[in-house]
């Protein structure tokens, strides 16, 4: 039995359960949503009363025609947006949705709902089920700076039909450019051998391998520059071939085009839609309930030196090299920075990509009692509300701790920093070795679950609350 027919066995076998782009899944709930208030507004009718019968018809009617386009793979993430296809999909999902409904609701349940009200919801419900998907799919084509960075590893010919086929697919990638194989460098965003340096400078997210000669001798020491890195690997299967890494895969397709994808984080993209709401929620929570605080502290700072500024900011590296400003209260003199490296000797941690210090002389005596409280931190619930950081993560690293990195530590910044994370309940101040830092970050990036947030948020609180600042 060969390999080619043992990959096609795969491919079928995953075909029908491949990635669902569940964006398109909730812009037509909402469709759903908006087409019964549309219809009461229209009719006259409060889609509330009769204990909400007319508001529950919508919801249902709606839920079960989303069912019936996701069983036509309406919503995976392989097929491709042709006009005629999506209208008969969806033409198709309505029409059984209404008769099963229609039954349920005047022949079975034989409900109190007006002819009126059915007939206006069932037109509003389809004119906006098409506008979703219209909608959904030209927005993707616009915003699609806001998608994974993407580069493509090979010769940019090869790449042409796979391209195509991503332009008419639900998949969102922002393919930024080629990286060449064999030193051809116009066109191409650079060589091969300055791959490292090329993920940095573009903050790439996603990187794409044709199989073809040329690529098997290159494949294995570049793969696993990406994975140490925390970058994604999509292999595109046009022949036969096969590698073992370690990491965690999935078999998908794009168009015709069967794709292994490698990849070290477990973070897909429903986990991190859940992970961005709930940071959401939280930030805008966390920016009310402690807003009385942040003035207060801005006061204070203010007060004991009225020339300087309230909040300081610092240019810090975030998911896979993104930078950003954080925003922190000002706990130090205005000097600070620049008094930094003279007190490098004294830093308490036993190397020097991230620096401690007890007692440090920098920090005001405001400072000193935001710091002890953690008030100084609560301005980048600011941070998470704009998506540069997450309430969980790991510790946003400054430029010049980055720059000194060896490539195994590049994983921590696969990910958007946290206001708090693993290594912060952990017990900060007693941890002074850095490859245990990165160890309990990498633990948190494997082990990622909303439960985990949970767990890392409610101990964050515990230690605030017992004054335990150097744990926290």
């Amino acid at each position: 039995m060969d390999l080619k027919y043992i990959l096609e066995v795969i491919i079928i076998r995953f075909y029908r359960n491949v990635k669902t782009n569940f964006t398109y899944m909730v812009s037509d709930f909402l469709a759903g949503i908006f087409a019964t208030l549309l219809t009461g507004f229209i009719t006259g009718f409060n889609i509330f009363a009769y204990n909400g019968e007319y508001l529950i018809l919508g919801i249902s009617f709606n839920l079960i025609c989303i069912y019936l386009n996701k069983g036509q793979t309406l919503y995976n993430v392989n097929i491709f947006f042709y006009p005629d296809r999506i209208i008969k999909y969806i033409s198709r999902s309505f029409l059984f949705t209404t008769v099963l409904v229609s039954t349920l609701v005047f022949y079975v349940g034989k409900a109190e709902v007006e002819l009126k009200f059915y007939i206006v919801f069932l037109v509003c419900e389809y004119i906006l089920l098409l506008l979703s998907a219209y909608i959904g799919r030209v927005l993707k084509k616009r915003t699609g700076k806001h998608h994974p960075r993407t580069i493509l590893l090979g010769d940019i010919d090869i790449f042409k039909k796979f391209i195509g086929f991503v332009n008419k697919s639900n998949l969102n990638l922002n393919i930024i450019g080629s990286v060449s194989l064999n030193g051809v460098k116009e066109g191409y965003l650079g060589n091969i051998d300055e791959l490292e340096k090329i993920i940095v400078d573009n903050a790439v997210d996603y990187i794409y391998l044709m199989d073809n000669e040329s690529v098997e001798k290159y494949f294995k020491p570049y793969i696993q520059i990406c994975l140490d890195r925390g970058i994604t690997v999509g292999i595109i299967y046009d022949h036969d071939m096969h590698y073992a890494v370690k990491a965690h895969s999935y078999v998908s397709s794009i168009g015709n085009y069967p794709v292994l994808t490698y990849h070290t984080v477990v973070l897909n993209s429903v986990s991190r839609a859940i992970k961005r709401v709930i940071d959401i929620v939280g930030s805008i929570v966390g920016i009310i309930f402690f807003s009385p605080f942040m003035l207060l502290a801005a006061i204070a700072i203010k007060i004991e030196d009225y020339k300087g500024p309230i909040l300081f900011k610092q240019i810090r590296v975030g998911q896979n090299g993104r930078q950003f400003h954080i925003y922190k209260f000002r706990s130090m003199y205005r000097d600070a920075e620049a008094r930094k490296e003279e007190l490098m000797k004294l830093n308490n941690l036993n190397h020097d990509f991230m620096f401690k210090m007890k007692d440090d002389p920098r920090i005001t005596k405001v400072g000193k009692f935001i710091r002890k409280t953690s008030i100084d931190e609560l301005p980048q619930f600011f941070n998470v509300l704009k998506g540069d950081m997450s309430l969980v993560g790991t510790r946003p690293p400054t430029l010049d701790e980055v720059n000194k990195y060896e490539r195994k530590y590049w994983r921590r910044v696969s990910i958007k920093p946290g206001i708090t994370g693993m290594w912060q309940v952990s017990g900060r101040s007693k941890i002074t070795d850095f490859d245990e830092v990165v160890r309990l970050d990498t633990i948190y990036i494997d082990k990622w679950g909303i439960l985990l947030d949970i767990k890392i948020i409610l101990k964050t609180f515990f230690k605030l609350i017992f004054k335990d600042k150097d744990a926290y």
